[in-house]
Parts: C-alpha cells; structure tokens; sequence
C-alpha cells in the first residue's frame, strides 16, 4: 500500500514512488485536468477579454493623438487595430487561441518592419501603454509581469536608430 493521494500516478523508478503530475500549457494546468484544476491563466487571473480589451482600448486612445505613432496605423482600421491587439495579448496571456487562428503565427518583428520603429517611437509606445495599464488598477505582481513583458517586446520591435 502507498501514501499515493487518489488519482495521482505514480511513476516507477522514482524515489520512493513519488506521484508524478504531468504539466502542459502555460498556466502549468495538469494534463487532463480541464478547466476546475483551480489553476488559473493570468488572462484569467486578470479579467479575461474584458481587461485585455480596456488596456488596449486605453492605449490606442493616446496613439490617436501622438503625431509620431498615429501615421502608423491605417486610419481607417483603427478599430482593426484594437482588435488585432487585444487578441494577440488575449493569447499570450493564455486566453482564447482566435489571434492566430485568424493571422497565423504571431510574427512580431516582420509584422513591424515595414514601420520605422526607432527609440522614440518605442518610447512613445511605452508611455501610452504605461497610461493604459495604469488604468487597469491591477494588483502589484500583475501589473509587474504584464509591463515586464510590454517593455521586453516594445524593445525587441526597434528596428531603425534613424
């Protein structure tokens, strides 16, 4: 007889027949465990669409009026825009897979390079996208992880220092 938790293998040849839980995805939800696993994504965590939707939302509201980033966008698909957006981050984020289901893989540096992203224009981005998160009013570690990851990729699409 084991101390094995019920429903948990155990995996032979492992010291003192440990259970093993085999993790996918990046929430880390075990395998087959489906959506009461009380494992949450952080587009879950967050709000789900609605949050990712306000953030951007919120972001753009600013691009509209900065006379560097708005000449980016096709101003006749804004709402293209948003929408592109807040699915690509709805997915990151471990929500809905409906971005790349629609466009493909994501591809964030040959999406951009047709635009001359320089440091400025990165941080005009970063401003917008500080004021949208601001509005979120997240807990700490959230507001953390999402700006870690918008300032890491708002670097990453430099592509000029012209």
């Amino acid at each position: 007889m084991t101390d094995q938790p019920s429903g948990s293998p155990l995996m032979p040849g492992t010291p003192g027949g440990q259970p093993v839980t085999i993790r996918v995805g990046q929430a880390g939800a075990p395998a087959g465990a489906g959506s009461d696993a009380g494992v949450q994504s952080f587009y879950d965590q967050v709000g789900g669409r609605a949050t990712f939707e306000k953030l951007v939302r919120a972001f753009y509201a600013g691009v509209s009026a900065d006379p560097v980033l708005y000449p980016m966008y096709p101003e006749a698909d804004l709402e293209g825009a948003i929408q592109r957006l807040t699915g690509f981050l709805e997915q990151y984020w471990g929500g809905p897979g409906t971005y790349s289901e629609e466009r493909g893989h994501p591809r964030l540096r040959m999406r951009h390079l047709p635009f001359a992203v320089n440091p400025d224009a990165r941080d005009r981005w970063l401003a917008h996208m500080r004021v949208a998160v601001d509005s979120l009013d997240l807990s700490p570690l959230h507001e953390a992880t999402l700006w870690d990851y918008l300032e890491r990729a708002a670097h990453a699409m430099v592509n000029t220092f012209d």
